[in-house]
């Protein structure tokens, strides 16, 4: 691989103290004057050339370095350090979290903002400045195959999660939010044209972007897909029109890596900032385009004061230490989020929590496996991972005997489950099931955009297009998105067994998202869903087994019971419409019942809600209604409650949710307490998008309030509100 440029030790970008906005930008317009159209080009892709860069990364290089891009040594401008995420930093070493939809599930927004804080610092300690997991697309459907690195399907809990990780990263480095806009099929991302209303694009699938921009994130990284016709990387209506002129965002746009960008003139003019991570386009293209006129330098300008502003925002430090770096207090952190994402979605009897115990089976083939999750960009390279089999064996060492089977043989299983007081049966996923997909056919046909290779680089490409491109096409591909959306049948037949052998039986569920269990669920008696739960899982999964954690997480997504129930979804498509309905959205608009609500989870404890006040009931467009209720913890456990609230606009004038999730707080209780939980809502967080007028609107209307433990639990208190014109 060719050099990286040395990062610069003037002091051009490297403040030793935090800058007010007039001196950022003061010093960025300072910078820029002091620039070339070179230099300034050269801040606008990445710094390493193509073909050795390529070969870099599919050599593995991809998680072993910060990606450099726009160092300027003369100025001393360092640049952007890019280095992936999102459950973790993915250079070696770093703590592995939870997958972000398991921190989804935990719906706390200050455990998330502390786990930014601990990815940037960990970030810097590698010696990256830009950290690219803020993962925030939208959980359409659950086959998508990187549903995994998301939080959700609900804009609003999914822009509270995603602003919550940018605050935290943002306390050491620069934050990247992706992927803009729509991406949520991975097999045909780099071929899809998504069409969209304006409508379901801004209420639906750009609100939590709009979120996490307005929360002061650095970077959003244009997607592969196209929207309404046009690249996301060239769209000028999502990167300029949208997040630069309605939203008024000051950061920089970068793209995703290698196929984001397939035309220089049309991605410049439309606002995209930076091309990842190699010399492709920009590189071949923007100085002739920009000296005939057909780019005006002040579109480069614009691109260089952005990338400057948010370098000049970062302050150089000498205090990140590789000793941060998977360290104790890091690895407690991501047991106390695993701890908290575990669903408990079944507990007939009261099975759990187990008690009494002389003997327990773990069986199952994910049982000893490590299992964090996709092994495409987000993966990651922890020091260890604490399987389910050596947490289980870890908490009950000298306690109790643990069995062990891989479920390869049925009657092996039985056999062992039927000699056990309890089994714990581990199903599910891995990365050959649903994660990050690329195969030759789509490397063959975007080869087309890759530069010409020099004499020097000639060898390089050819063994690039002979060991990628020409292999079969089950070489280099993962798992993509998902061909099931239940269990894999012999899993499902594992379940039969073992449950008949041994009633008391756990199914513990891995994966990413939803997972339809009708064809066994009536059958057991206690389900939980562990997601990919990070390298303290196996622990954390021992600790809600035993009762030493009361489980609290709960489900960031609607479980169907019918795959039906669902909107479309082909994942080799070429063309597909999204709209407003998803979700549960979607199911209680169709009444169709799910199999477990959205919001959804149980407790070891019981909790009873009362005396829900409303500080008024008629407001303004610009008020905020505020509301307080009474949480008590009624059972013989200390428990945490997430507290949703959900509105209804009563007689709307267009079509509108029967409900949607506009607050909700996490409160903590000892056996017998009573807290009042506060929740604030603005009013404009009541709009819908109006086409007619391009704006969001309030609708002046009579709303009607639910708070409850989930989207639709029966004993959630109501209440009635009007928002009267302004």
């Amino acid at each position: 691989m060719t050099k990286m440029k040395k990062q610069a030790a003037s002091p051009g970008c490297e403040p030793a103290a935090e800058l007010s906005s007039e001196q950022i930008e003061a010093r960025a317009h300072d910078l820029l004057a002091q620039l070339t159209l070179d230099e300034k080009i050269e801040m606008m892709d990445g710094d390493v050339a193509f073909w050795p860069g390529l070969l870099d990364m599919m050599n593995g290089g991809y998680a072993d370095h910060p990606w450099d891009a726009g160092v300027i040594s003369r100025l001393g401008i360092p640049g952007i350090r890019f280095v992936d995420g999102p459950r973790g930093v993915v250079m070696k070493g770093a703590t592995t979290f939870p997958v972000s939809m398991a921190r989804g599930a935990s719906w706390d927004v200050a455990l998330e903002e502390r786990i930014g804080e601990v990815i940037g610092s960990e970030l810097r300690a590698h010696g990256g400045t830009l950290f690219g997991g803020v993962c925030i697309n939208l959980l359409r459907h659950p086959a998508w195959g990187r549903a995994q690195e998301t939080y959700g399907e609900d804009p609003y809990h999914l822009g509270e999660m995603g602003a919550a990780l940018t605050r935290g990263v943002q306390k050491h480095a620069m934050a990247c939010a992706k992927h803009f806009a729509l991406n949520s099929i991975e097999n045909a991302r780099f071929k899809v044209n998504v069409r969209v209303s304006p409508r379901a694009l801004h209420e639906v699938y750009l609100a939590h972007f709009k979120r996490v921009v307005d929360e002061g994130v650095a970077a959003v990284m244009s997607a592969y897909n196209s929207v309404n016709g046009e690249w996301c990387g060239q769209n000028k209506v999502l990167l300029t029109d949208i997040l630069k002129k309605q939203w008024g965002f000051s950061g920089f746009v970068l793209s995703d890596f290698m196929f984001s960008v397939r035309d220089a003139q049309k991605a410049a003019l439309a606002g995209q900032d930076v091309e990842m991570p190699f010399q492709m386009h920009f590189h071949q293209h923007l100085k002739r385009l920009v000296e005939n006129g057909h780019v005006p330098l002040e579109r480069v300008n614009d691109a260089v004061v952005r990338l400057l502003r948010q370098q000049l925002r970062l302050v150089r430090t000498s205090s990140y230490e590789a000793s941060q770096i998977g360290s104790e207090s890091h690895r407690a952190l991501a047991h106390e989020a695993a701890n908290k994402s575990i669903v408990l979605l079944q507990n007939k009897g009261n099975l759990l929590p187990l008690r009494g115990l002389k003997s327990i089976a773990v069986i199952g083939r994910l049982a000893d496996t490590p299992n964090t999750g996709d092994t495409g960009s987000s993966s990651t390279r922890p020091a260890y991972v604490v399987t389910p089999l050596a947490g289980i064996q870890a908490a009950l060492k000298g306690q109790a005997d643990v069995l062990q089977d891989n479920g390869s043989d049925l009657e092996r299983a039985v056999a062992t489950a039927r000699a056990a007081d309890a089994v714990v049966l581990i199903v599910g996923y891995t990365h050959n099931d649903e994660g990050e997909f690329l195969d030759p056919s789509t490397m063959q046909k975007l080869a087309a955009l890759f530069p010409p290779p020099t004499p020097k680089e000639a060898p390089t490409a050819q063994r690039y297009m002979r060991d990628v491109v020409g292999q079969p096409a089950d070489a280099i591909l993962t798992g993509g998105d998902r061909d099931r959306l239940t269990l894999h049948t012999e899993d499902e037949q594992l379940i039969r067994a073992v449950v008949a052998a041994n009633p008391r039986t756990i199914v513990t569920i891995v994966g990413g998202s939803s997972v339809l269990m009708e064809a066994w669920r009536e059958r057991v008696p206690a389900i939980l869903m562990l997601w990919y739960p990070g390298m303290e899982g196996g622990h954390a999964l021992a600790d809600i087994l035993l009762g030493r954690v009361n489980p609290s997480g709960k489900l960031p997504f609607v479980i169907p019971q019918r795959a039906e129930d669902l909107p479309f979804f082909d994942k080799n498509a070429t063309e597909i419409e999204y709209d407003l309905w998803h979700g549960y959205r979607k199911l209680e608009r169709d009444g169709n019942t799910p199999a477990f609500a959205f919001g959804f989870g149980l407790s070891y404890t019981r909790y009873r809600y009362a005396n829900m006040r409303l500080a008024r009931n008629r407001l303004g467009p610009s008020d905020t209604l505020k509301m307080s209720l009474d949480v008590s913890n009624i059972g013989t456990h200390a428990g945490e409650e997430v507290v949703q609230l959900y509105v209804s606009p009563i007689g709307s004038a267009v079509e509108r949710a029967p409900k949607e999730l506009k607050a909700f707080t996490r409160i903590a209780l000892l056996p017998g307490e009573t807290k009042t939980a506060e929740l604030s809502l603005p009013v404009s967080r009541l709009a819908y998008y109006d086409e007619t007028q391009a704006d969001f609107v309030v609708e002046p209307l009579e709303y009607e309030l639910f708070v409850g433990a989930h989207s639709l639990d029966q004993q959630a208190l109501k209440a009635r509100f009007v928002v009267r014109n302004g």
